[in-house]
């Protein structure tokens, strides 16, 4: 009698040859991916030893330099879970924007910058939507292993490689820039106050500032101050010891300098992979910043005041025409286009993609208005006024704060750990292109580092706005990767399959404009 198979058991056969499938294929894409992302000399990004031996350990490295580990998250076949893949995009998007939301409020007025927050969140996350699909729109057989880069040059060919590598370049050297500029911001603040702490001096700078245990300050009050007007107080050391500390430790003079020391060294390393250990911090900084948003609005109490078209001395209109100012800020803040598909083909289920990403960015826009409006609200008007909202809002806190000195404790260590990760990836992406190796000689990386550690040191010496750069940095790169790129792919795409409608192109020709307008906008205001 010929051996007969019952019709389960082939199924069962069936669906232990496709799970196979699927894991091996799992493992081929991330090989894949970072292979691609140095050369074959450079291991510091291909195919570590935990991708091959242990699928459930996955490093996720992001075009802004996020690179973090989820361990024993995944189902055991290179895939993660809804609630995993949630957090590594939330993960990737909070960055330092979030330090500049409340002085972007304070540019567009309270009501409108709610307002504006929302609807470029929904903005960018169906532009965000439009980069997933992408991809699966082309008609070839194999297309897993393709990034937005790739897709991009399908459809645009040679032209679409450069110009997605350079705006793609512009966001990783404006990261870069706001990292010096931050981290100098920090260094300086923290030094101050060891010193003053060390050598027990107290120092009361005629600045304009609330009186109590929890003081706020308005810096910008006091810019046209000359440096005599404070009254400096020594138990200890002398006068002498401390006028030679503030010569020598000053925020735009020497210390962006000093930080050239330490991360250039870091910088010409082959592998800065030891680095993506530390990451985790970013998720610690930002948990932190939201604890201590908190319990300063639990002591400052909340003041606000609406005045809906009309300034007065201590509040800003609720709609104000500097309002673009924010959404170039938020077009970096919801920037993550350009790696959204790396970060979601691991997604243990598929047809949940699209949930898991608006789930995320809701996160991400929650995250972002809680900080910007508890510190717009508590920021205490009277006796100060809204407009004293720094760029960066720790910079409202004084130097002797013991919270605010914790917290730029935090931000600074873990940026003085992803630096080198964004200048790794600025390296493989520019030198790959012009020389196919990521590290063709010491004097090439030499000569690429000095230019992106000189614009951070120019910009930290003579610009030293923060969110002015994001805004100029985020509408450029946003204009490529957000607004233009995934518009017109679409309506391509939709006019070769015969699909394309009048609504359809009048929409994304809309959405196109808008991201010109909040680009040319920013060179206006």
């Amino acid at each position: 009698r010929p051996f007969h198979v019952e019709p389960t058991n082939i199924v069962s056969v069936n669906d232990d040859m496709q799970r196979v499938t699927d894991e091996a294929s799992a493992m081929n894409k991330r090989i894949h991916y970072y292979s691609r992302l140095t050369s074959p000399a450079d291991r510091a990004l291909i195919a570590p030893d935990h991708v091959l031996p242990a699928p459930d350990e996955i490093y996720v490295y992001s075009p802004l330099g996020t690179a973090f580990k989820v361990d024993s998250c995944t189902d055991g076949y290179g895939k993660n879970s809804s609630l995993v893949t949630i957090f590594m995009i939330w993960n990737t998007m909070m960055g330092t924007s979030i330090l500049s939301i409340p002085w972007g409020i304070k540019q567009a007025g309270f009501t409108s910058g709610i307002i504006l927050i929302l609807l470029m969140g929904i903005l960018t996350l169906y532009c965000c939507y439009r980069v997933v699909k992408s991809r699966q729109m082309i008609p070839l057989t194999d297309t897993s292993n393709w990034e937005f880069p790739d897709v991009c040059k399908y459809y645009f060919g040679s032209f679409g490689q450069w110009s997605s590598l350079l705006f793609s370049m512009v966001s990783l050297v404006g990261a870069m820039v706001v990292y010096w500029v931050l981290m100098s911001n920090f260094l300086f603040n923290t030094g101050k106050f060891i010193y003053n702490f060390v050598h027990d001096i107290n120092v009361t700078d005629i600045v304009p500032g609330t009186n109590g245990s929890n003081k706020v300050i308005c810096p910008g009050a006091a810019s046209d101050q000359p440096p005599q007007n404070r009254s400096v107080m020594f138990s200890s050391g002398n006068r002498t010891g401390f006028e030679l500390f503030e010569q020598w430790w000053d925020k735009s003079q020497t210390v962006p300098f000093y930080l050239i020391a330490v991360l250039l060294p870091l910088l010409n390393l082959k592998s800065p992979s030891f680095f993506a250990k530390f990451n985790v911090l970013g998720t610690v900084s930002v948990v932190y910043l939201v604890f201590l948003v908190t319990v300063k609005a639990a002591h400052l109490g909340i003041h606000l005041e609406f005045n809906w078209f009309t300034e007065n001395e201590f509040f800003v209109p609720e709609f104000r025409i500097l309002f673009p100012q924010l959404t170039g800020v938020l077009t970096l803040a919801f920037f993550i286009h350009n790696c959204v598909i790396t970060l979601l083909q691991n997604n243990k289920n598929q047809e949940n993609n699209v949930r898991d990403l608006s789930i995320a960015y809701f996160l991400v826009g929650l995250t972002y208005l809680y900080v910007g409006v508890i510190i717009f609200a508590s920021f205490p008007s009277p006796p100060l006024s809204k407009e004293c909202i720094e760029q960066n809002f720790l910079d409202n806190f004084p130097s002797d704060d013991i919270m605010s000195f914790v917290a730029r404790i935090f931000l600074l260590f873990q940026m003085m750990t992803v630096y080198p990760l964004l200048g790794y990836l600025a390296r493989v992406q520019l030198l790959r292109q012009f020389f196919g190796n990521a590290y063709p000689s010491l004097f090439h990386v030499l000569i690429l580092n000095l230019a992106i550690v000189g614009a951070g040191v120019a910009m930290a010496r003579f610009y030293p706005n923060i969110g002015g750069i994001i805004r100029y940095s985020g509408a450029t790169c946003g204009l490529a990767f957000v607004f233009v790129y995934p518009s017109l792919i679409y309506m391509i795409s939709l006019h070769r399959a015969g699909q394309l409608t009048w609504p359809a192109l009048i929409i994304h020709i809309f959405i196109i404009l808008l991201g010109l307008a909040n680009l040319i906008a920013q060179f206006l205001l």
